[in-house]
Parts: C-alpha cells; structure tokens; sequence
C-alpha cells in the first residue's frame, strides 16, 4: 500500500498505526530472508510508537501527515540506541549512537515509524549492494540481478513490498540507480535542502540524502516532511519551506532532452522508456550539458579523494576490515595529488556556470538513470557504446555529472512488459523541487509510470 493512502485510513480509523507496524513486521519476517534487505529489524521499538500513535489518535491530538506508515532508513543514519553499520564490519566497534539523525528524528515527528535499518554497500562505495559482510540485496523483480547502490536496501525494501518509504543516500547516484533498477521513485533533493546531520558521510561536497517510495506524491509527503534548515548540517540551508505541487499542470513549462554524453551508451529498453517519457511530457527539443563526461571524472576524483582521506586511519590501522570491493578503491584515492583534486573542484565551478546557463533556457531536462535494466549479480562487465565497461563505476554514467552540481533530479519508473524496470531522471535547476514534481504528476496521470510491483513475494 502506498503511504498516503495509509496515512489516510490511519486519521479516518479504517485501520490502525499498531495493525500496519505489525503486518509490516510480519511481512519482513516472512519474506527478508529472501531479500535481504535489512541489517536490523527494530520490532520492539516500531510497535511502542505505532501505539503512541494510536493513543494521539485517541485523545483527538494531531498525529502529523505520515502518521502511522512505516519506514526504514540505510544503515548510515543514525538510530539512537544502535550502532550505525554504515555497511562496515569496522563501524560495529563503535558505541551506539545518542540521538537520531534529523531526517529519521523528522519522520518521526510527522508520525512514521522507524521499523529498520537496511543493507547497503560499505561506507556507500558502490552501486550494486553486494555488501562482503552483510551479504547480497538481490533485485526484488529478479533475485539473480543486483538491486543497485549504495542505497540498494532501500529500493528493494520499497520495490518488494516491505515498507511503502525509505530512505537513502546519493553521492553519485546511490538513491537514483538503485531506484532505476529496482522500478521505484528515488529522489536527490537540492544539495542542502535535506538535513545530513547524523549521517555517515562518503564525500561531503557530494553526498546528498533522499527517499524512495512507490508514488510521486509519498516522495512529496516525505520530501516536506524532511526539508527546512538545520543547524546541525552546516551545509543546510535557509531557503523557505516549499509545500510540493501535484496538479500535475504542466503548461508553460520548458522541458529538454539531455544529448551529448546523456544519449551515449543506452540500451533499446532503456531509449524507448525515455522516448516514452519524453512524449508523455511533450518534449521534442534537446540540450547540452557540456562537458558533461569531464564532470563525471572531476566527480570521481572528488569522490575518491574525500572518501580516502575520511576513512584514511582505518585504512591504515584496518585495511584488512575493510570490503575487498571498497579497499581497493580507497587505497587508490588516498594517492590521487591534491593538485588533482583541487583541479576538479575549479572544474566543477565552470561546469555548475555552464549547466546554469541551459537552465536560462529551460525548465526541466529528461534522462536516463542507468544505461541498462540490472546486470547479474556475478556479471562484472556491460556493454557501452559497443565496449565491454566495469559496471560497478559505470551504472552512475549518468547519474554523476548532476550529483557533481547538487541538482534537484527524481528517478522515476517505468517498465514494459516482459521486461525488467528502468529509471528516467527528471532535472531541474536547484531549489526548484515543485518542477519536478509537477512532471512526474503528470506522468504518472497520463499512465506512463508507476512503481513497478516485483512478483517474486
């Protein structure tokens, strides 16, 4: 079931808070093991306050928009109480966190409940979440293929029918890949427009948080429920809260398809769904992001570098803890020269003022979120542009270049018959959120997309 239309039957008593937490939990009970996609299942805690929210209910108090609907995060936030994996075997050493992080503290206070916290690549260096120490996420619409990453717990939680919300992080894609391949909405906010306060962090002027979900409107309720400033994130910022637009009213709204690097490399499947979005949206003109694939190297020798340095003691003290899919990797960012980096960052300046400047001229821009449906869990290679690729640092192909920006972008889903889903990301320059969600409004009334329900429960 979809959140709001819990939330729903919670206010008018169709239903209660403590009837949904424990169908929830009897449903990962039953059908986890399969998926795997949670590290810790919080039972005790989910009913208490399912309960609190009855009692609100009850006595005629308000209870707040997500009052009752259960909810998981990836587990690199912070849950008072227990220890935050953030997918490591090293962060089990360390002492459980005091306090919530603001963006679960957030959903609490709007009346979710927190029932988990779910599997995810190490220290979110990766985009298939198969996690050495805490096992494979399949994908719920084929357990023999991956469910993506970092955040790939928390798209195949939504995609399998576990919870109806959850939440991830993104730093180069790890919210809108995993949500392309598992067929469910992801959305990456403008950078800072989302607390990442209590967040185990990979690159911090990368790395964005976000929610998955099985409708364009959960994304808005969650999205107001999580935004405004927070002093505890100092790259929060103080821009006034913005209550999401659903008319779906799309009228005078300037939408672009992406070329260049954006149309290199994709699948039939993946063409035809943006061709499919595209004409549901009436966009038939294109633009250029240019120099969109220097801003994806630029991006992963940001991404490498802060990662290397963040994690840089335990790399020395611990290497042999670490993920053998991640040590590698951020040994190799800890040699990359400073004067790289540094590059990178004035690059990134150049590249924001260039995209800017496309914007001048339109309101939205279509992608694609990943050149193919999911490969295989043991395929290591995928096909680009006739070229054999690694896929673990290829599924963000085009996902990087917008993060590297901060832009606004919603991965929204759309499958065919006798096919596995895919993503198209709608972009919109920062802070204009409502754009997005008008577009994906529309879509979703004209039937062109929906979260796509896995059948393997």
């Amino acid at each position: 079931m979809l959140a709001h239309a819990i939330a729903q039957q919670i206010q008018q008593r169709e239903t209660t808070a403590q009837a949904v937490t424990e169908t929830a939990l009897e449903r990962i009970a039953q059908h986890d093991q399969t998926f795997n996609c949670f590290t810790q299942v919080l039972s005790d805690a989910a009913l208490d306050a399912a309960a609190a929210v009855d009692q609100k209910l009850a006595n005629g108090e308000p209870t707040g928009p997500l009052a009752g609907v259960p909810f998981a995060v990836k587990n690199l936030f912070d849950i008072a109480g227990t220890v935050t994996l953030a997918g490591s075997k090293i962060n089990q050493e360390n002492p459980p966190a005091t306090e919530d992080a603001t963006a679960v503290a957030r959903l609490k206070a709007a009346g979710a409940i927190l029932v988990g916290a779910l599997n995810m690549d190490e220290y979110a260096y990766g985009f298939v979440t198969v996690n050495h120490h805490y096992g494979v996420t399949p994908n719920p619409h084929d357990l023999t293929r991956i469910s993506g990453g970092s955040s790939g717990g928390s798209a195949a939680a939504v995609a399998a029918g576990l919870v109806p919300l959850t939440l991830g992080s993104d730093t180069n894609g790890s919210i809108r890949v995993p949500a392309s391949l598992c067929g469910v909405y992801g959305f990456k906010p403008t950078y800072g427009r989302l607390s990442r306060a209590g967040v185990s962090l990979f690159s911090s002027s990368l790395d964005h948080i976000g929610p998955f979900a099985r409708s364009a409107q959960d994304i808005a309720l969650a999205f107001n429920a999580l935004q405004g400033y927070d002093p505890r994130d100092p790259i929060s910022t103080s821009k006034p809260d913005v209550s999401p637009e659903l008319s779906g009213e799309i009228d005078g709204l300037r939408i672009a398809i992406a070329d260049g690097h954006f149309a290199r490399g994709m699948t039939p499947t993946v063409a035809q769904a943006l061709k499919i979005v595209a004409k549901a949206l009436q966009a038939t003109r294109t633009v250029t992001l240019p120099e969109s694939a220097r801003a994806r190297a630029a991006a992963y020798i940001i991404t490498a570098s802060e990662g290397s340095q963040l994690h840089l003691s335990r790399l020395q003290t611990q290497l042999q803890d670490f993920d053998p899919a991640t040590r590698d990797r951020f040994v190799a960012g800890a040699l990359i020269p400073s004067s790289w980096y540094l590059q990178a960052q004035r690059f990134r300046r150049w590249y924001q003022n260039q995209v800017m400047q496309v914007f001048e001229t339109v309101d939205l821009i279509l992608a694609p979120t990943t050149p193919c449906p999911a490969p295989l869990i043991d395929q290591t290679t995928m096909d680009l542009d006739g070229e054999a690729v690694p896929i673990r640092p290829h599924l963000g192909f085009y996902t990087q270049p917008l993060s590297f920006i901060g832009l606004p972008v919603l991965s929204v889903p759309v499958q065919h018959p006798g096919s596995l889903p895919v993503g198209i990301q709608l972009i919109a320059p920062p802070y204009h959120e409502t754009t997005i969600f008008k577009a994906a409004a529309a879509l979703e009334r004209a039937g062109v997309i929906s979260a796509c329900r896995a059948e393997n429960l």
